[in-house]
């Protein structure tokens, strides 16, 4: 690659990230933590503005243009589309461009998306305006956050992750105020509203993302050696699931666990993007809600998720993540299966830590499960390139969801075909056993070596 991961040679290093303390003595501030927290206010934007806030959408444009929720569902799949399309390309920027930069481009994308999605008037404008901030959230969102974080943490990936994802349960809390906002001053001046709220706050965000551990000269983990030592001592059956040799992509896409945990991934997207899409359509057409208790029980869910999400990064450092994860698999399809055929109060609110839980606790572990089989160097790529098949799962849950709904007249049928379908995941989970290191001849061995340090600047 012609330009490293980062971009601080090029850009004064920000304050606070100075090498070394006046006194040898005095460890500097590690940097790795303010990515974390910069990443934690991304995602927490993004999902309150745009992921965890098409469910509110969906009910106004229902209301206003009586559009279908197959239409509506259409529209949340083609965003899951572009994202997975849009993945492979995705990692090679970042590696080639830097994340600030890339990060700073898609918020303005996604800034000028939302305020075109406030104008739309018909089907057409729908679908294209939505794109262009899903392209833009794409760029500045999850995969740019995860691999800046995957940079930073290796002992510690789990919890760093845990805190930086939880935005998106975060987020998903404002859903009552978007309602509110939308009651007060109309869905398309909040739109517009947070397209300048977007741009506001993640510009100087983007700037968090420059440095890397080798560009400011701090450790991996904000470790001593010393301390790296000992917490392997105490860890040691974790570490030994941890890959000492960073794979390139083509090195990650040979093995069985590439493949397992995408299709693993994308069987637990069936449930989630079927539930983001189509919750409060649900319970608002077949279980007689108002749009506010709808809402309020949409936003009950990111908090079951975010315990979850600490309670994932808690454990994923210490037991295996693998198993954590096969279990999740089970409390989606079964709090799924409980929504389905809920007909009475309890089911649904059963529902809800059965489903948040398993989506708190799985989510970041699927990226320190693939960091700690792969490595960090060629993360974005090797995610990237597993965004094709995730995405597999994340356009048809929905799709399917809404399809049924339209010609069944209830949810139901869908959310339950949906739910068997997502039991896969367990079987491709309990199959996603590390995999051997990679054999390289001496060429492979020295273009994937210039590949790390290109990676890692």
């Amino acid at each position: 690659m012609s330009a490293p991961l980062d971009d601080a040679s090029s850009s004064p290093l920000p304050a606070g990230a100075s090498t070394a303390a006046a006194d040898p003595h005095e460890r500097a501030p590690f940097w790795g933590w303010k990515v974390v927290r910069a990443g934690l206010g991304v995602q927490t934007l993004q999902a309150g503005l745009m992921q965890q806030a098409f469910g509110s959408y969906a009910v106004e444009l229902k209301a206003e243009f009586g559009w279908s929720s197959t239409l509506l569902s259409a529209a949340y799949s083609m965003n899951r589309l572009e994202s997975g399309l849009l993945g492979p390309l995705h990692g090679w920027a970042l590696q080639r461009f830097g994340i600030k930069r890339i990060m700073q481009v898609g918020t303005v994308v996604m800034s000028v998306g939302l305020m075109l999605f406030s104008q739309l008037q018909d089907a057409t404008q729908f679908f294209g305006f939505y794109l262009i901030a899903a392209i833009g959230a794409s760029l500045a969102g999850f995969l740019t956050v995860v691999t800046a974080t995957v940079q930073w943490f290796d002992r510690k990936r789990s919890k760093a992750l845990a805190v930086s994802q939880s935005g998106f349960a975060v987020g998903g809390l404002f859903t009552p105020v978007l309602v509110w906002c939308f009651a007060l001053f109309g869905w398309r001046t909040t739109a517009f509203a947070t397209g300048v709220l977007s741009f506001v706050i993640l510009m100087p965000l983007s700037f968090v993302f420059g440095p890397t551990p080798q560009s400011i000269g701090q450790p991996i983990d904000g470790m001593t050696d010393e301390e790296k030592a000992e917490f392997d001592v105490k860890r040691a059956a974790q570490r030994a699931r941890v890959s000492t040799v960073s794979f390139t992509a083509a090195e990650a896409m040979r093995t069985r666990a590439f493949w397992m945990i995408s299709l693993g991934h994308a069987s637990a997207l069936l449930v989630v993007g079927a539930v983001m899409a189509h919750l409060q359509l649900y319970l608002t057409q077949d279980q007689g809600f108002t749009p506010q208790e709808a809402a309020r029980v949409a936003a009950v869910l990111p908090l079951v998720q975010l315990a979850g999400q600490i309670g994932g990064g808690f454990l994923g450092d210490r037991i295996s993540k693998q198993l954590i994860v096969v279990v999740a698999m089970v409390g989606h399809v079964v709090g799924l299966l409980l929504l389905a055929y809920a007909d009475e109060l309890w089911m649904i609110w059963l529902f809800i830590p059965l489903h948040g839980l398993a989506w708190g606790v799985r989510g970041p572990l699927m990226q320190a499960m693939r960091a700690d089989y792969f490595g960090a160097a060629s993360f974005g790529q090797i995610m990237g390139i597993s965004s094709l098949i995730i995405m597999i799962g994340q356009i048809s849950g929905p799709l399917l969801a809404g399809y049924l709904d339209d010609r069944t007249g209830s949810y139901q049928t869908g959310f339950a075909l949906v739910a068997i379908m997502a039991t896969l995941g367990m079987v491709f989970f309990a199959l996603a056993s590390p995999p051997d290191p990679p054999t390289r001849t001496a060429t492979d061995s020295s273009a994937g070596a210039a590949s790390a340090v290109s990676a890692t600047g």
